[in-house]
């Protein structure tokens, strides 16, 4: 039961990071494994033998119900997303705008009683709009990484940290780190070269991949010790960045090719928003029904 359930942790995380626009350390948070999600890279990084041998089987979990999801989305749901891009991006506005509540239930002694930390919340807010807005500019042409060249090999690998360092945090969405590197759609459409064993991209690839490591190993230890010593600030800082996201999520048609208008109130799908909201419902009865097995 433990394994299914870490399993589609990973899976759903791997949806939210597939689509430009939600972050699947957004997903992390509302579904309430986001401590344990920092906390084992950590353990697995920095921590002692047995730390160590937990939190890698933890993440073993978590890391092949991910890459499922992903193979899932570049196979399968990459389409679903280009020709439905309104209902998906109708659907997580209700995800995230109703898990709010639940995120303030689980998190009330450290945010009641705190409002002067309301200002990390407007940093997170302005942070990810920010982020979004610059995209929406024009930022970023499309790169070719048939080729292996050392300024593209340190361009690759230093937007990959980025990008997995804003795919950790919720709310700021590595898709659209990727988007404005220009390096979206080269990943996406080398990964499904490599899943049908072209190798042109595999060496980019590769970099890309230790970059990723690289951030992980940066920011988690980072996130890992704010969560510790500045847990409201924190969590307020979270909150903000997921109410930001809300603004990447309309601007998300904007990013796909070709560009599509922003959600508006004339696309906006109120059956696909209250999907959403269901969505986060079921999922919380299911943690609770969890939790109260376990005991």
């Amino acid at each position: 039961m433990n394994f299914l359930l870490d399993a589609f942790h990973g899976f759903c995380m791997a949806l939210a990071d597939s689509v430009p626009g939600v972050s699947g350390g957004s997903i992390a948070f509302i579904l309430g494994f986001y401590d344990q999600f920092i906390h084992s890279f950590h353990a697995l990084l920095f921590g002692q033998k047995e730390e160590k041998k937990e939190a890698f089987f933890f993440l073993l979990k978590l890391g092949f119900g991910w890459i499922v999801g992903m193979i899932v989305a570049i196979l399968v749901i990459t389409s679903l997303f280009e020709k439905r891009i309104y209902e998906v991006s109708s659907v997580f506005l209700g995800f995230i705008i109703f898990s709010l509540p639940f995120l303030w239930k689980e998190e009330k002694k450290v945010l009641k009683g705190k409002y002067q930390n309301l200002i990390f919340s407007v940093f997170g807010v302005l942070f990810v709009a920010s982020i979004t807005y610059f995209h929406s500019l024009g930022g970023g042409s499309v790169v070719d990484l048939s080729s292996f060249q050392p300024g593209l090999i340190l361009y690759v690998f230093l937007a990959a940290m980025i990008a997995i360092s804003a795919m950790v945090l919720p709310g700021i969405s590595g898709s659209t780190i990727l988007l404005i590197f220009g390096l979206y759609l080269p990943i996406i459409n080398g990964i499904k070269e490599l899943l049908h064993f072209h190798f042109t991209y595999f060496p980019m690839l590769l970099v890309f991949g230790f970059g990723v490591l690289a951030g992980i190993f940066l920011i988690v230890r980072l996130i890992e010790k704010a969560l510790k010593k500045y847990r409201s600030q924190m969590i307020y800082f979270i909150i903000g960045l997921m109410l930001g996201s809300l603004y990447a999520i309309v601007m998300g048609p904007t990013t796909l090719e070709p560009v599509k208008a922003p959600l508006s109130l004339e696309t906006f799908s109120l059956f696909f928003f209250a999907f959403g909201g269901i969505l986060i419902f079921l999922l919380e009865y299911s943690k609770i029904w969890l939790e109260g097995k376990k005991k």
